[in-house]
């Protein structure tokens, strides 16, 4: 079995690594599965090839592809090249794609769509996702009920549907929380790796990156552990079992 690709973004080590914990446990995978690259600290290896890989999953990161380029750190700059190099032979050749979070911008923003901080961003916390017509009939969301709640926290968000892709869950605050790409390119504006004792962990982390006002972050954990979000680990096992 080839092995699925995993691109970090997060340079914190302690929520980078909460972060790849998460995603082998909701996905069903185990490390040996996985080919993890930190792109806060790593280079793409010369030559990568995303269609040597049964799929790609991209986590998500504090930085935005919307911010004027003068305004993104050296790291986030590099790490958003890096994810756009890749993009070109991921849409081209239909191959297995989830983008988590900073993936459905990447996504967008290679599709040419406007992705930006006018409208759409969501505040720390769970979000109720909605199936749309297409999402209903869609593999990735086989087995799950019409609605759901997931967890979000995002400046940024796309503007519109880009041309070609296929609407799967919207929210009120949020009209794109899924969408695809051809047969096998998804991406999620959601965490769908994320629970509540994850979401501490990120919450302790970026209480000062302008998601909320830090003092408030206790309030925002207690309504994390608090919520009932258990469904969207659904997808990133339906992903791996669809493609592994």
């Amino acid at each position: 079995m080839s092995k699925f690709l995993l691109l970090q973004l997060r340079p914190e080590p302690e929520v980078s690594d909460s972060e790849y914990r998460a995603i082998l446990d909701k996905s069903g995978l185990d490390g040996a599965q996985v080919h993890r690259i930190c792109l806060d600290r790593e280079d793409l290896p010369d030559g990568l090839d995303p269609r040597d890989y049964a799929g790609v999953i991209v986590g998500g990161g504090p930085g935005c592809v919307s911010d004027a380029p003068e305004k993104k750190t050296a790291v986030e700059a590099r790490i958003e090249a890096a994810c756009l190099s890749l993009m070109p032979a991921v849409t081209s050749a239909d191959v297995p794609f989830m983008g988590c979070c900073y993936g459905i911008g990447i996504l967008g923003h290679h599709l040419g769509a406007v992705v930006s901080k006018d409208q759409f961003g969501e505040a720390v916390g769970p979000t109720t996702c909605i199936k749309t017509q297409d999402g209903a009939k869609d593999s990735m969301l086989a087995g799950m009920p019409a609605q759901f709640d997931a967890f979000v926290g995002h400046k940024e968000a796309l503007q519109n549907l880009p041309n070609g892709a296929v609407h799967l869950l919207s929210s009120g605050p949020c009209p794109f929380q899924m969408i695809r790409y051809g047969q096998n390119v998804y991406a999620t504006q959601f965490h769908p790796e994320a629970d509540g004792a994850e979401f501490e962990t990120r919450i302790k982390f970026y209480r000062h990156k302008g998601y909320f006002a830090p003092e408030d972050a206790d309030q925002l954990i207690d309504m994390c552990h608090s919520a009932d979000v258990t469904w969207p680990q659904q997808i990133l096992s339906n992903f791996v079992q669809q493609y592994r």
